[in-house]
């Protein structure tokens, strides 16, 4: 069974029981405030930056190429709005957004607008300090440092603030990455961000900008890159351990296989969208075996599958996941993989059950 320690895992709207059926527990406001005050916090490689040890992706939100089947109306407004303010409520508050999420061909509204509504909107009603992230898009056009300081200030001007606390690179650049790095540098040197990282970074290209950003005194505070239990490459490509040489913090992003290791599908009831092409009935198949077994391990111990897999990504030491949420009830379940740490036997029983499931492709980006 899992070990419970202190942290956050006294909040849960969702609670898991045996059968598979979720049932609801109240929490009252004050419990809610102190579960905020009590979630762990992580330091961001060697910057000076902390954010909770889990965050929140939103990437989905006001996307219609790859979320959403392909639409974006009120009611998937007013749910990632609810997504925010329930992790906001459950303590919460890092968030991770990119400027093309969202934004032009990709959606009806860039993700970077809705975030910033969201805080302005939660603010007006009581303090709270949020964690913002987001990324810098390494399109062919643009070229030098120049380019990462206007597309940051066009970012400052969709979240409406002054700063946001990490700036990151989405992905390598075809050309132009020293100019890139030296960008990030600027921005910090600026005062326009707290932390810069990359992401979908290689072991070599890590340790390049790092070294890049040393000579100015500047950590290299993060590198987001597809890790879970299912597609472990940055434990085989050398990037997990060049992090944890470096000191720089791993963000993890579809933490859950975008859904798969949920048990929300099966091989009869697969994800709709771009995302059926990827997760088939015969990869959903396949992974029914770790899928039961991760079921189970939650019933053990009250927790969802969601919640077990994300607390296995955490027991990997030096990563913070960041699950999207685009309704109160995914976000729900998100604070409750804090506060508490699978057992050793479990770690390795997951880890050795996803072995013998072959990992599905990684975005193109990470073999630059």
């Amino acid at each position: 069974m899992a070990l419970q320690v202190n942290g956050a895992a006294g909040f849960s709207l969702l609670r898991w029981r045996r059968g598979g059926a979720l049932r609801t527990r109240a929490v009252s406001p004050e419990s809610v405030a102190t579960t905020r005050e009590e979630v762990e916090k992580v330091k961001l490689g060697g910057s000076d930056l902390k954010v909770t040890k889990l965050g929140i992706g939103a990437w989905s939100w006001g996307d219609t190429t790859y979320w959403n089947d392909f639409r974006w109306d009120d009611r998937m407004l007013k749910a990632a709005k609810a997504a925010f303010d329930t992790s906001i409520d459950g303590g919460i508050t890092f968030f991770d957004t990119a400027e093309v999420y969202g934004a032009g061909v990709t959606g009806a509204v860039s993700s970077e607008t809705l975030l910033g509504r969201f805080i302005k909107e939660r603010q007006q009603k009581e303090p709270v300090e949020v964690v913002v992230a987001t990324k810098f898009a390494a399109l062919p056009w643009r070229l030098g440092r120049g380019s990462v300081l206007s597309a940051l200030k066009d970012s400052l001007s969709r979240l409406g603030v002054s700063s946001v606390e990490l700036y990151q690179l989405h992905w390598p650049g075809i050309w132009g990455n020293t100019g890139y790095i030296d960008g990030l540098g600027d921005a910090v040197e600026q005062g326009l961000v707290k932390a810069v990282g990359v992401s979908n970074y290689s072991e070599r290209r890590l340790r390049d900008a790092y070294d890049q950003l040393k000579k100015r005194g500047i950590p290299l505070a993060s590198n987001q890159v597809n890790y879970s239990l299912i597609y472990r490459l940055p434990e085989e490509n050398g990037v997990k351990a060049t992090c944890d040489e470096l000191g720089i913090t791993l963000i993890a992003y579809s933490p859950i296989a975008q859904g798969a290791l949920t048990g929300k599908y099966t091989p009869e009831n697969p994800p709709t969208g771009p995302r059926g092409r990827i997760y088939t009935p015969e990869v959903l198949k396949k992974l029914q075996p770790l899928v039961t077994r991760i079921a189970e391990i939650g019933q053990n111990c009250s927790k969802t599958p969601t919640q077990v897999v994300l607390n296995w990504l955490m027991a990997q030491d030096n990563v913070v996941p960041i699950p999207g949420a685009k309704n109160a009830e995914q976000a729900a379940q998100l604070a409750g993989a804090l506060g508490w740490r699978l057992t050793e036997q479990e770690i390795e029983e997951l880890r050795s059950l996803a072995s013998e499931i072959k990992p599905v492709i990684g975005f193109p980006v990470e073999k630059l």
